[in-house]
């Protein structure tokens, strides 16, 4: 078959890209995904996260590992990414972050023109659907749900005032003109007659249009490389069931798998570091010495206390009564702990009042979070993240393997700058005086992983021994016009015609916040310009 546009990966990137395309219907799209359709209860309940995020078993989740980290005492990371329709949409907290406008106006001086704060905010609210309405800085006529939350608990607002009762500016609207201060997060869900599900990418661009007669979805389909001829791309051989097949593009192929799996794609392709290539014994077709590098993550680390509390997540005897009546509640009006994004507060805050932004933010969350939930603890609690925003460290995506079924090797290098491991301190002592306040201090039972007093090293040893990702990778495929960059400010590939990369691989510096939003909107752009490509 032959489509004007094949785009690879159906995240929020690929999703929102696909729904836009097939606007016009005189061209015909492809979408090919691995996953499936991200259409099934645990996509559609916000709270049933829990039962995707720690890949065990792997339910629409990549469920990636990264190398052993040096930087964190030899462990190996985890790296959860969403695997159907709406990506990683379709199994994160929902919460709606665009980052601080200076981020945008940066990726500006750094040669990315086009994408200054001024030039992408007409995206960020075209995609916007805000339950608030429409304002200067906020959309209510996008695909994009954004609400309050259904029903955020009590230990939550209380976070808030604890904050207040700091000196800390509480603010109502992270997106607003000022980003620093403590709040209540907006999330991406339904308001209206999906009152709180989940609205993903997919479910929010794709699946209402997904019926249009120019649009063709494949679902369960891994890509195993991109089809060249000389230094233009063709299309894409896919492999679904136990065969092969391969789509042509008459006019490009967009790759949306996102910052592991579109530079692993571009590699098995032949395009990327030639000698890394050669080593996994990949014929070079193009020698792109950018592809993979540049790799950025927002690294997290976690303080958990046990709590007397009972309107948390957690484990005890009447939980399993307490979920039931829950789940009901959900069901009939979407309010109640099923509508939660666990992450239910948060904060950004700057480790020195003289910095231009905040380089910290917060997530309080209601319930113990142990390795991605991947350990479990009886009783109630709560935890409290803290991650450094623009992070100094750097690493790199690359091949395992040429066997395109294999996981990607993933390197963040995570603290190998001493400069994230020093603001990550600081970081966790905002959090305790916040939690040691009077209002919050009573919720307060027992601290978890930590026995008394801690000193500055002894914590830093504690970060180094439980700090991992809180899911915001992105840069491995870096927009700009140096010579390690990958693709121009147009989104296209140097060197190579009809293949642009349209996700969160194309931000050339990690912005302030959680990178749903962005990603949503890099592809919201990148659809504007691929349509004035055509009509020129």
């Amino acid at each position: 078959m032959i489509y004007d546009y094949v785009i690879v990966g159906g995240g929020s990137a690929g999703a929102t890209l696909a729904a836009r395309l097939s606007e016009d219907s005189t061209k015909t799209v492809c979408l090919v995904e691995a996953g499936g359709e991200g259409k099934s209860i645990l996509h559609r309940a916000p709270a049933a996260t829990i039962a995707m995020l720690p890949g065990r078993p792997k339910i629409g989740n990549w469920a990636f590992q990264t190398v052993p980290q040096q930087g964190l005492n030899g462990r190996k990371g985890y790296q959860p990414r969403g695997k159907s329709l709406g990506g990683s949409s379709a199994i994160n907290a929902m919460l709606y972050i665009r980052g601080h406008q200076k981020d945008y106006d940066e990726w500006s001086e750094l040669g990315c023109d086009g994408w200054s704060w001024n030039d992408v905010k007409p995206y960020f609210l075209k995609s916007e659907n805000n339950e608030r309405g429409a304002s200067e800085l906020h959309g209510d006529k996008g695909p994009l749900h954004v609400s309050e939350q259904q029903s955020p608990r009590q230990i939550s607002q209380d976070f808030i005032k604890a904050a207040g009762e700091c000196q800390l500016r509480v603010t109502d609207d992270f997106n607003g003109e000022e980003q620093e201060g403590v709040g209540l997060y907006q999330v991406t869900q339904f308001h209206g007659s999906k009152n709180g599900e989940r609205c993903s990418a997919a479910a929010a661009y794709l699946q209402p249009n997904i019926k249009r007669s120019n649009l063709t979805v494949v679902t369960r389909a891994h890509v195993l490389k991109v089809e060249l001829e000389g230094k233009k791309a063709t299309g894409v051989t896919y492999r679904k069931d136990k065969g092969t097949e391969t789509v042509k593009a008459a006019r490009e192929v967009i790759l949306s798998g996102g910052t592991f799996n579109s530079p692993q794609l571009m590699m098995l392709s032949g395009i990327g570091p030639a000698e890394h290539l050669k080593l996994n014994g990949v014929e070079v077709k193009h020698d792109l010495p950018g592809v993979g590098e540049n790799l950025q993550d927002h690294l997290d680390m976690i303080l958990a206390w046990k709590s007397k509390e009972k309107d948390l997540f957690g484990l005890d005897l009447g939980a399993g009564f307490r979920l039931f009546k829950h789940i009901l509640q959900w069901r009939k009006d979407g309010t109640g702990m099923i509508a939660t994004p666990f992450a239910e507060t948060g904060a950004f805050l700057k480790t020195d009042p003289g910095l231009e932004r905040p380089d910290i933010q917060l997530h309080f969350v209601i319930g113990v979070v142990d390795d991605h939930a991947r350990k479990l603890h009886w009783g109630n609690g709560f935890s409290v993240h803290a991650c450094v925003l623009r992070p100094e460290s750097r690493g790199r995506v690359g091949l395992k393997t040429s066997n395109p079924m294999a996981a990607p090797l993933i390197d963040p290098n995570y603290l190998s700058d001493s400069r994230d491991l020093d603001r990550l301190l600081e970081g966790t002592k905002l959090i305790r005086r916040i939690v040691e306040s009077p209002t919050f201090a009573p919720y307060c039972e027992k601290e978890m992983f930590i026995d008394g007093p801690i000193s500055d090293e002894a914590m830093k040893a504690h970060i180094r021994n439980r700090a991992d990702t809180i899911y915001h990778p992105v840069g491995t495929c870096k927009m700009g016009t140096d010579e390690m960059s990958v693709v121009d400010p147009q989104l296209k590939v140097h060197g190579i015609e009809n293949l642009r990369v349209v996700d969160a691989s194309i931000i050339p510096k990690l912005i302030g916040g959680n990178t749903n939003a962005p990603t949503i909107m890099i592809a919201e752009k990148a659809a504007d310009m691929i349509k004035e490509g055509n009509a020129a």
